[in-house]
């Protein structure tokens, strides 16, 4: 697991640890959030906490997302290579239901492209939505990657089958 903490003018971003199950179940059990997300809704803690253990092992780059007016954890993102993206830098992102509209994804996104260019050197990134999930569409477009393709989605498990919008950018620091 990574040690790293970015700060934005409204959120810290910093390791996921298992000291935020409780938080992090906010939005992982809400089934308006992970309609869109690989990731079955969560129904348990215990399936959470499994989870969260396993990342710490992890060399992806996941951050948990903190509002510094608050406090709270209000969602999570991560950036990295995904084979998906060949050699593109692939990100993504999930906020809970009270903290949409807000532009913390677009602010949070924003960093992890900035830390993955200052950090790594990357440049060419990718990432994608469900069709249907048009604002994270516009979150997409806000860091300056544009439509390309469309693809095809599905959850980890192999179900919930649909149409996704991919978009690549190459991205000068």
């Amino acid at each position: 697991m990574h040690n790293y903490v970015l700060e934005t003018e409204r959120l810290i971003l910093r390791p996921l640890t298992l000291n935020d199950c409780d938080a992090v179940y906010k939005w992982v059990s809400d089934e308006d959030v992970t309609r869109y997300m690989v990731y079955n809704t969560y129904t348990s803690k215990e399936q959470l906490i499994k989870w969260l253990k396993s990342i710490e092992n992890d060399d992806d780059y996941l951050f948990g997302f903190v509002r510094k007016d608050t406090g709270d954890l209000i969602g999570c993102g991560s950036i990295g290579q995904y084979e998906k993206y060949g050699d593109r830098w692939g990100f993504g992102y999930n906020l809970r239901k009270d903290q949409w509209g807000y532009g913390y994804a677009t602010e949070a996104a924003k960093a992890m492209i900035r830390f993955a260019q200052k950090e790594f050197g990357i440049r060419r990134f990718a990432c994608s939505h469900v069709e249907q999930n048009k604002a994270s569409g516009h979150v997409i477009e806000k860091c300056g990657l544009h439509f390309v393709r469309y693809g095809q989605f599905q959850k980890l498990d192999g179900t919930c089958k649909m149409r996704s919008m991919i978009y690549e950018g190459d991205l000068d620091p």
